[in-house]
């Protein structure tokens, strides 16, 4: 079973971090801050379908904060989704901010409806914590997923990532009708990319199910929606969703319908096709990891524990070598290029 060693701290963006930032454009300058959001004056829990507090609180505003805050809400939607071009939004309006009580840095969410249709989207704006950009980064580089981000200053804002919570789905969506063997083969494929770029805490609070139906037969994609423990745990078990007990609902789906010799399949293809995202985005992503490797994200213990553990699950010394987390994961990659 996969334990947390500590409450995972927040690390400031460092000078390496924020010159990655600003050169591949995901900096922006625009006067809202985090702490511009929490300054609400009222709040009211927040209910879901099935009448289940979900533990968040929707926020209001003074009406002298509301204008400026929902302006520049607005205006970080039109960045985050067109560059910026502020004519997107002129028939959008902020329906709600909601506030994340469980959280460790108390998220805010914010729903944006288009008034001509009622569609609705969200984003997050967060305090900017340099483990989870970097897990963002890696993400879209090493998975099949593309996300969405902006930073302005220490104040972080993230698209929605879509999907089915995993503890929801394993509740109510484990049927009899379940396509089982797609659904154990992506489960599988996540925990191979998660353990290759060290993405670390994936419990079924953290990830979603996204369900494609494709003629007669239905998709399944599981995403990671928290990266806040990129590259931090001690223990290699910690990047092995395999290993959290509130996943079991889905590993039991795997151990009765695949093979090992299928398991071990499904992990070879993950292995290549994340190989060749790596090609493909070889430049990306040397600038990623030199970022990392100049920066602070773990505890030297942390990284002992950690490359020592990885040295002997892929008897490869050269693991002993790395002197922090960015090396780690480096040569984590490189093994499987090898």
């Amino acid at each position: 079973m996969a334990i947390i060693s500590r409450k995972k701290i927040i690390f400031p963006i460092g000078t390496p971090l924020r010159g990655f930032l600003k050169r591949y454009g995901k900096e922006i300058d625009i006067p809202l801050h985090y702490q511009d959001l929490t300054r609400h004056i009222g709040q009211t829990s927040l209910y879901d379908r099935y009448g289940q507090d979900t533990l968040w609180l929707s926020v209001y505003y003074s009406e002298s904060d509301r204008e400026f805050i929902y302006q520049n809400l607005q205006a970080l939607y039109a960045f985050l989704k067109v560059g910026g071009d502020l004519s997107v939004v002129e028939h959008l309006y902020i329906d709600r901010v909601d506030v994340c009580t469980y959280g460790n840095t108390r998220p805010f969410r914010v729903r944006i409806v288009n008034r001509l249709n009622d569609n609705f989207d969200y984003f997050y704006v967060k305090v900017a914590d340099a483990s989870r950009i970097y897990g963002l980064e890696l993400e879209d580089i090493l998975s099949p997923n593309r996300v969405r981000y902006l930073v302005y200053k220490d104040t972080l804002i993230e698209e929605h990532i879509a999907g089915i919570p995993g503890d929801q789905f394993m509740k109510y969506h484990l049927t009899p009708e379940l396509n089982r063997i797609r659904l154990a083969k992506e489960f599988i494929k996540f925990n191979e990319r998660c353990f290759v770029r060290l993405l670390g805490d994936m419990h079924s609070s953290n990830f979603v199910v996204d369900i494609t139906q494709d003629f007669e037969e239905v998709h399944y994609r599981i995403r990671a929606i928290d990266f806040d423990q990129q590259s931090y745990e001690r223990r290699k078990a910690i990047y092995m969703p395999k290993y959290y007990k509130q996943n079991n609902a889905i590993i039991e789906v795997g151990i009765g319908t695949l093979s090992p010799a299928t398991v071990r399949q499904y992990q070879q293809e993950e292995r290549s096709l994340i190989a060749n995202r790596i090609k493909s985005s070889r430049y990306a992503l040397k600038d990623v990891l030199d970022s990392m490797m100049a920066d602070h994200v773990s505890f030297a213990e942390y990284e002992y524990q950690l490359k020592h553990e990885l040295a002997d699950h892929y008897k490869n010394p050269q693991f002993l070598k790395c002197q922090n987390m960015g090396e780690i994961l480096k040569q984590s990659l490189k093994s499987l290029i090898k």
